[in-house]
């Protein structure tokens, strides 16, 4: 599993093409080979970018769903829906569907913001109206995030 920790700004020219940033393309050399799903996000006017060992890890814990069951099934039809197969082209370029251009409201500049081990894929605006909370809520958060299961050194807090 690829460890992504970066913020990549891109621009997306009229037919839906991101040039793959230099530092990327060599961060995600074997996934390049492999290819890419991107879907709608779930939470946020987004795409998310799954290199391929990533989806299919991911298809492995939707395929232990009991599909007659129809929670599962229609859990499973929606969190799929608009789903697309993306490879990057010899010079480097990923493209997006129109129809996913439109669904995360993607213009000319963009963000593809890592998420552990996928890239998130924001118009430049919307990404920072998400991130931008105040220091305190963030604070609050991240306490109750992370504030017990850090153990750190003696002398550290």
């Amino acid at each position: 599993m690829i460890n992504l920790v970066e913020t990549y700004n891109c621009k997306m020219d009229a037919k839906g093409r991101i040039m793959l940033p230099t530092a990327l393309k060599k961060l995600l050399a074997e996934e390049i080979a492999e290819g890419f799903v991107l879907k709608r996000s779930v939470y946020y006017p987004c795409l998310e970018l799954y290199p391929m060992p990533a989806w299919n890890k991911l298809m492995e814990k939707l395929g232990k769903l009991n599909r007659f069951v129809k929670k599962n099934s229609d859990f499973i039809r929606k969190f799929t829906a608009g789903v697309k197969q993306i490879e990057v082209d010899g010079t480097g370029r990923l493209l997006i569907p129109k129809n996913l251009v439109a669904t995360a409201g993607l213009q000319k500049e963009i963000v593809l913001a890592s998420s552990q081990d996928i890239l998130e894929v924001w118009d430049k605006e919307q990404y920072e109206e998400a991130i931008d909370t105040s220091d305190e809520d963030f604070g609050a958060t991240t306490e109750e995030m992370l504030g017990d299961d850090i153990e750190l050194p003696d002398g550290l807090s």
